[in-house]
């Protein structure tokens, strides 16, 4: 007799869900031949309060409610009995502590929140959690403990195991974007046949075959450029340097908003030397093409380093990874690639792979973090799949 494949949503719960964007691939997803929601989200834990009200503005009533949306820490959250029923949870813990841009510091609190998490995975018993961070988790000693709790008799997560653990490249999966991040999947030791998963087929590579001629259908498609995928469809200039004036609570703490991700097109007033500077850096390049008159003493005494900094974007690459001051040319790679001008909020929100409709809630300054922190839509949606089959295929 065949098995009758179960088509209802898969239950998920994102833990420091930040504004949403693992939740949205997971939204977005739809099976093959079946038009309707393939995931559902039943609750989700996010510390910063701007954060957690854009995610509620966008999916608290999918959740059944702001009550299913926790705005503080996760030490204080406890699954109720619809959250327990869960068969998925996502989440990136803060990466501060072993990111490479900051200070590495092993004693940073914030690193032993995994530990927080992995309550949490006891207390549901999902059949599979999927961790993402920064490329070096996978170095870090937060890694090797988590990785520990799962093999260890006694462990915190003994009833799990890792099936996968590697980066993968955001590019490699359709989004304008190279940025790698570590995705390790653990899946419940009682539920043998989940053992087998892989990683989804990258839809997209670097390198074409062929002797550099691009043929469809024998392969992956080429990695797609910023340029056509994004900037062709925003516009040349800004016309203000600010938000709208409006307020909203959707936690019940007032905050700017309700945006969309449209409303984020919004410049900056930079000073008449940065301006000649932008004049003066051509499409890839950087603060090395500067002439000595409009660069610093520390840029010319320094001839290495970083290729980034003052850097304009290559139209026809994927952009570089999106940080959280993306908007600050001085930190990277953000000047638009034929305007003279960085980045706005709404390209970068744009290149994460945030729906023009997407609602968003706090300062410029917070939602450029929520943007910058966030998991890029489309390797949500591909590691979606993944889940889907394993669960439902």
């Amino acid at each position: 007799m065949n098995a009758t494949r179960r088509t209802d949503p898969i239950n998920v719960v994102d833990l420091f869900a930040g504004c949403g964007g693992f939740t949205q691939g997971f939204h977005d997803f739809r099976s093959v031949g079946d038009d309707s929601p393939a995931f559902r989200t039943v609750a989700a834990v996010e510390h910063d309060v701007a954060a957690a009200s854009t995610y509620a503005l966008n999916f608290a009533d999918e959740a059944g409610g702001v009550d299913h949306v926790h705005a503080g820490d996760i030490e204080d959250w406890e699954p109720d009995s619809k959250e327990a029923q869960a068969e998925v949870i996502l989440g990136g813990p803060p990466c501060q502590g072993f990111s490479g841009l900051g200070k590495e510091d092993k004693a940073d609190p914030r690193n032993k929140l995994w530990q927080e998490y992995a309550r949490v995975v006891n207390a549901i018993k999902p059949k599979m959690f999927i961790v993402e961070n920064v490329d070096r988790f996978l170095r870090s000693p937060e890694f090797a403990l988590l990785h520990a709790a799962t093999e260890k008799p006694d462990g915190m997560l003994r009833d799990y195991v890792v099936v996968r653990q590697s980066v993968l490249n955001s590019a490699d999966y359709g989004v304008p974007q190279a940025r790698r991040r570590a995705i390790v999947v653990a899946v419940r030791r009682d539920i043998a046949s989940l053992e087998g998963l892989n990683y989804p087929d990258p839809s997209h590579t670097k390198h074409v075959k062929n002797s550099g001629e691009f043929i469809p259908g024998a392969g992956p498609d080429p990695w797609v450029a910023v340029g056509p995928a994004v900037f062709e469809h925003t516009p040349a200039g800004t016309s203000t340097t600010e938000l709208p004036e409006r307020t909203c609570a959707p936690l019940g703490v007032t905050l700017p908003g309700v945006f969309l991700t449209t409303d984020l097109h919004f410049g900056r007033n930079p000073t008449e030397m940065s301006q000649k500077r932008y004049r003066a850096i051509p499409e890839g390049g950087n603060r090395h093409d500067l002439p000595p008159e409009l660069s610093t003493e520390k840029w010319l005494a320094h001839k290495s380093g970083s290729h980034d900094v003052m850097g304009r974007m290559y139209w026809e690459r994927p952009s570089v990874t999106i940080r959280t001051e993306f908007y600050k040319p001085e930190k990277g790679r953000y000047l638009h690639p034929r305007e003279h001008r960085p980045i706005t909020h709404y390209e970068a929100a744009l290149i994460q792979g945030f729906p023009p409709g997407f609602k968003w809630s706090g300062s410029k300054i917070q939602i450029g973090r929520q943007i910058g922190n966030a998991v890029p839509v489309g390797l949500s949606r591909a590691l979606a799949g993944m889940v889907h089959t394993a669960l439902r295929g």
